[in-house]
């Protein structure tokens, strides 16, 4: 039996407007993306129809990072399939266990507990909650334009648009900009339990922040007796050509959260890990915080082989060599494509493309779909296009990805291409 293609494409449109999401279907539909995966393998992924064929350079923000159905990772669990199911979340779990131990080992500093979740977002709740709880503290600081997810404390952490249809919610939670210290400074006082930031802000535009950054946010929250959050959910697991994006900056953070790439693509995991010390909040009662779900047993054998595979050497060297690959050709396309193209942002393969303004940037994942690129803008910098490549990429692929977005750029300087998408945006 085949999972794809069951019922035909308008179906499954008319289906997911129905009974799913009746905005994203209009969306979608009205400019002409309403692309339906079908077979996906490796960068690649094809319509359901089978009339149009994308290379992944969205990656779902690190979910594909290995591609689509990875080998290695179907096969792990192919094989696990035939042992293992969920498990308990209640009971002592070997898997759990040897995934825990080999995050410790990989971890940066002194992280050496895990405790594992669904979603990112989870992860950034179940963070906060130990910071409040080690710290007895209530106020948490988070970056303008950052983002952790839309869950509960997490949503909080957010910006206003995603809150505003939502409130009240919890209360004690501020934002300053991102990458300044000054700011941050100010607003750290005796009642900050955390700050926490993304490494490289994704959503608000591939931000890669100063060098010493981080190290005066580590010496902050150390003076005052905050902890430090480091969100690694997107820069995590060799996007940035390092196994954790934060060892860029020299710094350990108290807690660091890793999801999206953990899973493999295939089976969704995410982990809060932590200093030996804050564990101490589940001593009194060590059932305080479960997830059905967190850590399930299949997904900890996945999440095995994604270590080993994301922190070889061989893998490392492989997403520098790309990514220096990519800083050659993206800098020759900003400077051939000066009229729209402003920046580039890279960190790794962690790479922005900033237009000169916000209607360009919205245009741009339109453009790149049109010759064979998936892509999305950043939403809360709408002139930044998302340029995230599998880290499997090889020097062939990448060399077909630069191609197909310098096609995407010569058709978004295309006059005739902004009339047509403006058009359709004054209809709507």
């Amino acid at each position: 039996m085949s999972f794809i293609g069951r019922i035909p494409k308008d179906k499954v449109i008319e289906y997911f407007s129905q009974y799913v999401s009746y905005g994203k279907a209009k969306f979608f539909t009205k400019f002409g993306m309403d692309f339906v995966f079908g077979k996906r393998e490796g960068i690649y992924v094809w319509d359901i129809d089978g009339k149009r064929e994308l290379i992944n350079c969205h990656c779902n923000g690190g979910v594909f990072n290995l591609g689509h159905r990875n080998p290695q990772i179907i096969q792990t669990l192919n094989q696990a399939l035939y042992e293992l199911d969920i498990g308990n979340h209640h009971l002592i779990s070997e898997h759990k266990a040897l995934l825990a131990k080999k995050l410790a080992e990989l971890t940066p500093g002194n992280i050496k507990y895990t405790v594992f979740c669904v979603g990112g977002g989870e992860a950034v709740d179940l963070a906060i909650k130990i910071a409040r709880a080690f710290t007895k503290r209530p106020k948490i600081i988070s970056a303008v334009g950052g983002y952790h997810g839309h869950t509960g404390f997490a949503l909080a952490t957010g910006d206003e648009k995603y809150k505003k249809p939502f409130e009240p919610l919890a209360p004690e939670f501020y934002q300053v900009p991102f990458n300044d210290l000054s700011a941050l400074e100010k607003a750290v006082d005796d009642k900050t339990a955390a700050v926490i930031f993304e490494t490289v802000p994704a959503t608000l535009g591939i931000y890669v922040p100063d060098k010493n950054f981080f190290k005066g946010v580590r010496e902050i929250c150390d003076r005052k007796g905050a902890l430090m959050i480091i969100d690694e959910v997107q820069t995590g697991l060799g996007r940035t050509g390092k196994l954790w994006g934060i060892e860029h900056f020299g710094v350990v953070p108290d807690i660091m959260i890793i999801g999206k790439g953990l899973s493999g693509g295939i089976y969704p995991i995410t982990a809060t890990c932590f200093r030996e010390e804050l564990e101490s909040v589940f001593h009194d009662d060590p059932f305080i915080h479960i997830s059905t779900f967190g850590g399930a047993e299949l997904g900890c054998v996945v999440a095995e082989k994604v270590l080993e595979i994301s922190s070889s050497s061989d893998f490392l060297n492989h997403v520098n060599g790309l990514a220096d690959f990519f800083a050659k050709e993206l800098q020759r396309l900003k400077e051939k494509f000066s009229s729209i193209v402003e920046s580039i942002r890279q960190l790794g393969l962690m790479m922005g493309i900033k237009m000169h303004n916000e209607f360009l940037g919205m245009m741009a994942p339109l453009a790149c779909y049109q010759e064979g690129l998936l892509c999305v803008y950043a939403n809360n910098d709408r002139s930044v296009l998302q340029f995230l490549p599998p880290l499997i990429t090889t020097s062939e692929q990448a060399k077909e990805i630069i191609r197909r977005l310098e096609r995407s750029l010569l058709l978004l300087s295309s006059e005739e291409f902004q009339k047509k998408i403006f058009q359709k945006v004054m209809e709507s």
